[in-house]
C-alpha cells in the first residue's frame, strides 16, 4: 500500500504550493475533491472539462513533482430530494467525465441519502428500528428500492462508459451506505464496481471494529482513508455516541476526529493495515486530516508520521 493525501486540509495553499507541500512530505499521490460538500480548493471541475490546455498544465504540475492523481472525490448527497441533490448529481457526472479525460480509474464518493417519501424536502436517516412506528419500514423500502438502487444502476452505467473501474463509497454516517452490511446491499443490487472506501474513524465511533469489517469486506475494499477517532473520556460514558453537536465544538463532544495515532495506538493501526493487505487490498491509503483539536500543521505531521510507520507495504 502507498500513502496518499486528501488535499482539502491544505486548502489555504494554492494548487502548486499544495503540491510542493505534499512532495516535501515524501508523499507521491493525491486524492482531489471536485465538489459536492467540498469547496474543491485545488481543482476547477468545469475549467478542466472545457480546456485541454488547462488539463495539460494540471497533469504537468503533478508529473513535475512525481505525484500521482490516485482518485477523484465528489462526496456529497446525490440522493438529496432538493436542489442540493441536483447540484451534487451534476458534480458526480462531471467527475466521471473528467476521470475519463485524465485517465483516473477510481472515484471516491458517498452513497447519498434520500427523503423518506416522494414529498419529503430533506433527507431522512433511519438508524434505530423499523418495528415502530411501522411506517418506517415503508420509508426504508422507498429509499432503497425507489430511489437509491435505480439511481446507482444508472450511475454505474455512466461510470463504465467513462472508463471508471471502481467507485469507493465512504462509510459515512447519514448515508444509506454507512457500514459493510449496507455496502453489500447496494453492491449486490448494482454490481462489483461499487465497493467501500474503508474509513475506520466512522466505524469506530459507531461501535464497530474496522479490523473485523476489513475481513468481512474482502475484495469489496476499493479504497482506504487514514483517519482516527477518539472517544472522549468522561463524556461518552455519560451521553453515548449519538449527538447533534457541531464538529467544531470539540471540548463538548463525546467523540472527535483526531490525527492518526491520537485515538488508537500504532499497534492498532499496524494490525488494521496488515489485515486490509491480507484481504487483498494493495492500493492507496489517503490521509484525510480533520483533527480540530490541534493546529493543521500538527495534525498533518502527527498523522503522516504515524501512517508511514504503520502502512503495510
Amino acid at each position: 500500500m502507498k500513502l496518499s493525501y486528501v488535499t482539502d486540509s491544505l486548502g489555504h495553499l494554492s494548487f502548486e504550493n499544495m503540491l510542493d507541500k505534499v512532495a516535501a512530505m515524501d508523499i507521491h499521490a493525491v486524492e482531489m475533491t471536485t465538489g459536492g460538500w467540498s469547496p474543491a480548493p485545488h481543482l476547477r471541475l468545469d475549467e478542466l472539462l472545457e480546456s485541454s490546455s488547462k488539463r495539460e498544465a494540471f497533469i504537468m504540475a503533478l508529473q513535475k513533482r512525481d505525484i500521482e492523481l490516485c482518485a477523484l472525490n465528489c462526496s456529497g448527497n446525490p440522493l438529496d430530494p432538493g436542489k442540493l441533490g441536483e447540484e451534487h448529481r451534476a458534480v458526480t457526472e462531471k467527475t466521471m467525465e473528467l476521470a475519463k479525460l485524465l485517465n483516473v480509474k477510481k472515484i471516491v464518493m458517498m452513497s447519498g441519502l434520500p427523503g423518506g417519501c416522494a414529498g419529503d424536502k430533506t433527507p431522512n436517516w433511519i438508524t434505530y428500528t423499523v418495528s415502530w412506528p411501522e411506517e418506517l419500514q415503508q420509508v426504508v423500502d422507498y429509499q432503497w428500492n425507489e430511489v437509491a438502487i435505480p439511481y446507482w444502476k444508472r450511475l454505474v452505467n455512466k461510470a463504465e462508459a467513462c472508463g471508471v473501474e471502481k467507485i469507493a463509497l465512504e462509510n459515512f454516517s447519514s448515508q444509506l451506505v454507512y457500514n459493510p452490511e449496507t455496502l453489500f446491499k447496494l453492491r449486490n443490487a448494482v454490481g462489483p464496481m461499487v465497493g467501500l472506501n474503508l474509513d475506520p474513524s466512522h466505524l469506530l465511533w459507531m461501535g464497530a471494529n474496522p479490523i473485523a469489517a476489513a475481513r468481512a469486506l474482502g475484495d469489496a475494499i476499493h479504497h482506504v482513508h487514514g483517519k482516527d477517532v477518539r472517544m472522549e473520556q468522561g463524556l461518552v460514558e455519560i451521553n453515548g455516541v449519538m449527538e447533534t453537536k457541531v464538529v467544531t465544538d470539540v471540548a463538548a463532544r463525546a467523540w472527535n476526529y483526531v490525527a492518526v495515532g491520537c485515538g488508537h495506538d500504532l499497534q492498532w493501526w499496524k494490525e488494521f493495515f496488515s489485515v486490509v493487505k491480507m484481504m487483498g487490498y494493495d492500493g492507496h491509503v489517503s490521509l484525510e486530516m480533520e483533527d480540530l483539536t490541534m493546529s493543521i500543521e500538527a495534525g498533518i505531521t502527527t498523522s503522516v508520521e504515524a501512517l508511514k510507520q504503520t502502512i503495510s507495504v
